[in-house]
């Protein structure tokens, strides 16, 4: 990945790609009051550079499909081989070393029970090298990524003028069939691949491709993520939390929490703990200050774990290169 510095109207890019993903460049050149040669210029400088880009992403609610972030923990030749095997399937999202390289977590959505079972009653414990496991189904989720506060650049009427239909009221999960699972796949490798890339690798007409993802869109199954190294935003050192809260107060606690910009994600969970947290940081000072003075202000936190991510294997569903 090459070094980008962002200016100004980099970060504007950004935060509009995270309000629509599929914006036109011209759209968002209007709203940022540039040209549009000049935006496409900077997402392709971006794109090439291996820092900027647009996942499609599959809200597994829609489809009944269940959220678990999982941690395993490992030996120390043997974290690196199943964060890649873990990074290598299509549920897992968020994959990271953690914790001097003998730690791994991950997300991954479980179609059904029989799914959910075999990753982690089968696979995994059937991998020696893994030492333990612990899963925890994502109860609902306060902030993540697409709606990360750290994104934010563009005024509230820039917002407002990018900012796309809302879903369509829920009326419970719908089923997909193979074309849809194959239009999905596409866009979690690019979520701004053209329509006519897309006929061609589902087998449908430009027409068709359009009227399935705007179907998709509208009935809240298919999002767009905006997939940014951390590192880029001038935030490097990343760090997960598990924290043990008091009932009364988890719902006061996770929206603080989410509030804050250093955090991208934080979810209700179930297990021994009941609240988990992405952070991101200038460096471990400003992680320090962050767990000391904003965190411990937070009453109703009875115990917190902290690990630093040393790794990033995979973000919002693409595996990127092992150094």
């Amino acid at each position: 990945m090459d070094t980008v510095t962002l200016d100004d109207v980099d970060r504007g890019l950004v935060h509009a790609l995270q309000i629509d993903g599929r914006a036109p460049l011209r759209t968002i050149a209007a709203v940022i009051g540039v040209s549009e040669n000049t935006i496409a210029r900077r997402y392709q400088r971006l794109r090439s550079a291996g820092m900027l880009r647009v996942a499609g992403a599959v809200n597994g609610a829609r489809l009944g499909y269940t959220p678990w972030t999982i941690r395993l923990r490992c030996t120390p030749d043997a974290a690196s081989a199943v964060a890649a095997a873990l990074a290598e399937r299509p549920d897992t999202s968020w994959v990271y070393l953690l914790s001097g390289g003998t730690e791994i977590s991950c997300n991954t959505q479980a179609r059904s029970t029989g799914e959910r079972d075999t990753l982690l009653l089968a696979k995994l414990p059937r991998t020696r090298r893994v030492t333990s496991v612990s899963a925890h189904s994502l109860l609902r989720a306060f902030t993540s990524p697409a709606d990360w506060a750290g994104l934010h650049w563009l005024s509230d009427n820039q917002v407002a003028a990018l900012r796309p239909d809302p879903p369509v009221a829920d009326d419970g999960p719908i089923e997909l069939d193979t074309g849809d699972e194959v239009l999905l796949e596409a866009l979690a490798r690019d979520g701004r691949m053209g329509y006519a890339e897309l006929a061609t690798i589902t087998g449908w007409s430009d027409s068709t491709v359009k009227r399935r993802m705007d179907h998709l869109r509208r009935n809240g199954v298919l999002t767009y993520m905006v997939d940014i190294p951390s590192a880029t935003l001038g935030l490097p050192v990343e760090a997960r939390l598990w924290m043990r809260v008091r009932p009364a107060a988890l719902v006061a606690v996770a929206e603080a929490l989410s509030r804050y910009p250093e955090v991208s994600f934080v979810a209700v969970t179930t297990g021994t703990t009941n609240l988990t947290a992405a952070v991101n940081c200038r460096d471990n000072t400003d992680l320090y200050r962050f767990l000391t003075e904003r965190v411990a202000s937070l009453d109703a936190i009875d115990t917190l774990e902290s690990a630093p991510v040393i790794r990033t294997v995979k973000r919002a569903g693409a595996l990127l290169p092992m150094p």
